[in-house]
């Protein structure tokens, strides 16, 4: 990389904490050299108290853009001078661009689930998908499929402190898409679950459950909810085929993994930044096979 740093390189970050986990650098600069960019992509540890501070150094440094991740993404939002759509609705952002000193923030969450199912031959439009979970993801899905116009989303959340919050997302995305019925349930229901998921065209896993340790596990635990035609997704992608999604394929079902997911929401924002298309088969062949 050195090599093809000058003194007129762009300079790109990941904020969050912790960060030196992350792949995003890797992937970012991985891009920027097979497309000729100059641009680099560094990752900082910035805590959430810290952010006001980083929003001042990304301004005075002229920082052309990032990502972000937890536990910034709320106040990343609060911090911006404009925000995409998808970004209002749920008050957080993973993605900015910084154009003159004026900083806009996105999040690509959701976007990066409705290209992964785009990847696989599904269209959200005119669907109803039933989504499990409330937390960011969750959230950043639920929007997205609503402004790409899903016929019906269907929320099942546990009683949690996020509880509130996915009706506060319900009626936000009613207010932003009237054309779009949302309807939230408590997941301990689980009868009700079956039933939605049979009266859906998709299901999307968007807790943490069938991650290690809980790789064990499933959301779905009547597994007649499973029908012909349906299309059952995950955002876990460690395992590659969580539980869920091996008893889904048993059924007969289309599944689809997190791994693209979280590729596709790293191709959007590299959109964002430079205006120009991530070299996909090469990255997807070199970080997510």
């Amino acid at each position: 990389m050195e090599a093809r740093i000058t003194g007129h390189t762009g300079l790109l970050c990941l904020l969050g904490s912790p960060v030196g986990h992350s792949g995003s650098p890797a992937m970012y600069n991985y891009s920027y050299e097979r497309l000729g960019i100059d641009y680099a992509y560094v990752a900082f540890d910035v805590k959430e108290d810290q952010v006001p501070a980083a929003i001042d150094a990304i301004r005075t440094l002229n920082i052309r853009g990032g990502n972000v991740t937890m536990p910034d993404k709320i106040a990343m939002a609060k911090a911006m001078d404009e925000l995409s759509p998808a970004a209002r609705i749920i008050g957080a952002v993973n993605t900015f661009v910084n154009d003159n000193g004026r900083l806009k923030g996105y999040i690509t969450d959701g976007e990066g689930y409705v290209n992964n199912l785009k990847d696989h031959g599904v269209d959200i439009k005119g669907k109803k998908i039933t989504v499990c979970g409330g937390g960011g993801a969750a959230t950043a899905i639920q929007v997205q499929c609503a402004l790409d116009g899903a016929r019906e989303i269907s929320i099942f959340n546990i009683r949690d402190k996020f509880f509130d919050r996915t009706l506060a997302t319900a009626e936000a995305i009613r207010r932003e898409c009237p054309g779009c019925t949302v309807n939230v349930f408590d997941l301990d229901d689980q009868a009700l679950l079956t039933k939605e998921i049979q009266s859906s065209d998709i299901f999307c896993n968007a807790t943490i459950v069938g991650m290690k340790p809980m790789d064990d596990q499933s959301v779905v635990r009547d597994l007649s909810a499973f029908h012909k035609g349906l299309v059952v997704s995950d955002v876990v992608y460690n395992p590659g085929e969580t539980k869920l999604l091996r008893e889904a394929g048993e059924a007969g079902c289309q599944t689809i993994g997190g791994k693209g997911m979280l590729m596709w929401q790293g191709v959007a924002a590299f959109k964002i930044h430079t205006g120009m298309d991530m070299p996909v088969e090469e990255v997807r062949a070199r970080f997510y096979s």
